[in-house]
């Protein structure tokens, strides 16, 4: 909104009638905030390879088991030839961006156009390829039966950690039992303390700031929003995301293990400047492919809950 001329008074505004005064555009371009991404501190990259396309299968190797027996005195015996059975991981998926920048605006415009989008490219491209992980049917599916539903636990069958029929209530008087609940899940499949992770929506972040937290297990950080890094509660790095799979406000997935259990491999195949034929302007484009396994099922779980 312009400010008032006074009645008779000519209006050299650049809406006006003599326009003198110009439109000013701001050398600033508004922040843009992103969601958090972290899919490389949740999954591990150690069979990722030489990807050059999509399509491409690789192989994952595993150590073979072997069968340990009960020895008698004077026992005959055959030797084992231990063999394990490889998994393979495709790199089924791929997803793409394209821009184009007419010369005249690219001429025109005090801003470095074609930098900012690509990296703002960058940036969706993440967001885009974390949330079909997470919303991904075979990563649930994948997971070992005792680390989630009503009866969770291999060995004591014991921890309601919710189904999306039935999901559990998190509250600020019940979220630390919980998530010690869920460490007690995967002590009972034998998973290493060492690096375990729990992904959690933001409400549940809120919750935990809420609560009682004189329990001397928890520790905060001061590592920057992006990264989603919370702090640490009974050996699980916590990271709050707002990509996490769900369903409304009825349930959320939320998905806590160790980075062993699914591997992902990407590669971003082409990012390519070009002329178009067809007209004056420059085009820009990128492809990005990428696949994913489950290696570990009983090294990941998900508790499905809602607020």
């Amino acid at each position: 909104m312009t400010m008032p001329f006074a009645p008779g008074h000519p209006d050299y505004s650049s809406t006006g009638s003599i326009q003198f005064i110009p439109q000013l555009w701001s050398g600033k371009v508004i922040v843009k905030w992103y969601d958090s991404t972290l899919l490389p501190r949740i999954t591990n990259s150690d069979y990722e390879g030489a990807i050059k396309k999509q399509g491409d299968t690789v192989i994952l190797r595993s150590i073979a088991s072997v069968t340990i027996e009960d020895h008698n005195i004077g026992d005959s015996f055959t030797y084992e030839r231990p063999t394990s059975t490889p998994l393979t991981m495709l790199i089924d998926k791929g997803k793409r961006w394209r821009i184009a920048l007419d010369d005249v605006i690219k001429v025109q415009t005090d801003l470095p156009l074609l930098n900012q989008w690509t990296d703002d490219a960058g940036m969706q491209m993440k967001i885009s390829i974390e949330t079909s992980f997470f919303s991904d049917s075979s990563i649930y599916a994948g997971m070992h039966t005792s680390n989630t539903g009503t009866a969770a636990g291999v060995k004591s069958a014991s921890f309601n950690l919710g189904t999306t029929v039935a999901p559990v209530q998190v509250t600020a008087a019940n979220v630390l039992d919980y998530i010690v609940d869920c460490g007690t899940v995967l002590d009972e499949q034998n998973v290493p303390e060492q690096g375990r992770f729990f992904v959690i929506p933001t409400w549940m972040a809120g919750l935990i700031k809420k609560s009682d937290l004189k329990d001397a297990s928890f520790s905060g950080t001061t590592e920057t929003l992006r990264q989603g890094r919370l702090g640490m509660i009974d050996r699980f790095t916590l990271y709050s995301s707002n990509l996490l799979n769900h369903s409304g406000t009825s349930y959320y997935h939320s998905l806590f293990g160790v980075s062993a259990a699914i591997t992902f491999a990407t590669q971003i195949v082409q990012t390519e400047k070009l002329r178009n034929p067809f007209a004056f302007e420059d085009l820009v484009r990128g492809l990005q492919v990428y696949g994913y396994k489950v290696v570990k099922p009983e090294g990941y779980g998900a508790l499905i809950c809602y607020k």
